[in-house]
């Protein structure tokens, strides 16, 4: 079913926005009013001065995440601002409570620069217990959230690194299986070397795949090319063993994976015709694919996913980002280690008993993804004291 565009903006309009905030307490008289403001406010607060932590317990910043935006790489859309990066914010705050039960604010940060961003982010850190960042421009979006790790002692999660790499992974899992090839043997071609790809990578490869080429609009990342920037210098180290170069064309010969985090229509069907038998095609840019699944199969592909809804096999950060955080939360943890996001990627492939072509990972609607990650991630730190992870 397709909704239009006034449909949309009336949506939005009818009540300014997606989100409101309702009070666990209600006020109804004197006594209510000194128990919830002055003077009674002022034991609680004694209470956090005297033990900062308490503050995760006596007030919602235990429960509350802030959803943070420049607006500086809005999918599909690219570089369009704070606010006009926000509705993007709100609508993942709103399922964050829809489908987690977490309250989550949306917030649109009008910095420009790594350090800035930083600087502004660690100023409001201590309203809430975890931080997602959506939608910053890489390489930006490494430095910051780095940083935002060292010096905060609450979880920083950037959903279009590690949301996008753990549902990749997860579908990649249950690719291999149908096509009945060794999971570490794959070759894979990443195309896009921004925020998603360069997790992908690096998830993949602690996941056990070594034979990964990353490419982007001037071909594919080679070491020691001082035309990249810090992030795809780092990648390219340890990628692309062969030393291949060239155009994307000319890379995905004999591949036995296609990667999209990228752009609309760059794969051909003659390009899929140049892998490996028995190709996977995960073409995940939006709105539009890095190749329509008809031209896929054209070319040979035996599996094929998007990143939309209206085709089999939609990966989306969706599947990973409310349970996640309402794990991280609940387990009271400031970080997750690479090797929690395998087991998470592990979980989701498996709730899939039998994948076949069209079905290697579920839906969202399909039931149970959130409450299994959650409590995945939840039970996986709590075996371990809260720390926090390189």
């Amino acid at each position: 079913m397709t909704v239009g565009k006034e449909e949309i903006l009336e949506l939005h309009k009818k009540k300014t926005g997606l989100l409101s905030i309702h009070s666990e307490f209600h006020i109804k008289n004197k006594t209510d009013l000194g128990m919830a403001y002055t003077p009674g406010v002022a034991d609680v607060c004694k209470e956090i001065s005297a033990h900062e932590e308490e503050a995760d317990i006596y007030t919602m910043k235990g429960k509350t995440l802030a959803v943070i935006t420049d607006g500086s790489a809005v999918l599909g859309l690219g570089n369009i601002g704070p606010k006009a990066g926000l509705p993007v914010v709100e609508g993942k705050s709103l399922i964050y409570k829809e489908l987690a039960g977490v309250n989550a604010i949306p917030l649109c940060i009008n910095q420009v620069g790594a350090e800035n961003i930083v600087n502004s982010i660690k100023n409001l850190a201590g309203s809430f217990g975890g931080i997602h960042l959506e939608d910053i421009k890489a390489p930006d979006c490494f430095t910051i959230e780095e940083q935002l790790k060292k010096e905060l002692s609450i979880p920083v999660y950037h959903d279009d690194q590690h949301g996008t790499a753990i549902a990749v992974l997860a579908a990649l899992y249950n690719a291999a299986k149908v096509v009945n090839k060794p999971f570490e043997t794959l070759k894979v071609v990443i195309n896009g070397a921004g925020a998603s790809g360069i997790a992908t990578a690096k998830l993949l490869q602690k996941a056990g795949i070594d034979q990964i080429v990353m490419v982007d609009v001037n071909g594919a990342l080679v070491a020691g090319d001082e035309k990249l920037n810090f992030a795809q210098q780092a990648i390219a180290k340890s990628t692309n063993p062969e030393g291949k170069s060239g155009k994307l064309e000319e890379v995905i010969a004999d591949q036995d994976v296609f990667i999209g985090l990228s752009v609309s229509h760059v794969l051909t069907k003659e390009m899929v015709e140049k892998m490996a038998k028995d190709a996977i095609i995960f073409a995940l840019a939006n709105p539009r694919p890095e190749i329509l699944p008809e031209d896929a199969y054209a070319g040979g592909a035996r599996i094929v996913a998007t990143g939309g809804s209206n085709y089999p096999n939609q990966i989306n950060n969706i599947l990973v980002f409310p349970g996640l955080f309402k794990g991280l939360l609940d387990a009271k943890a400031t970080d997750l280690t690479d090797e929690l996001k395998i087991i998470v990627a592990q979980q989701i492939a498996e709730m899939i008993k039998d994948p076949v072509e069209e079905k290697i990972i579920p839906g969202i609607f399909d039931g149970g993804v959130v409450e299994l990650v959650s409590k995945i991630v939840f039970e996986s730190l709590r075996k371990q004291p809260v720390q926090k992870f390189d």
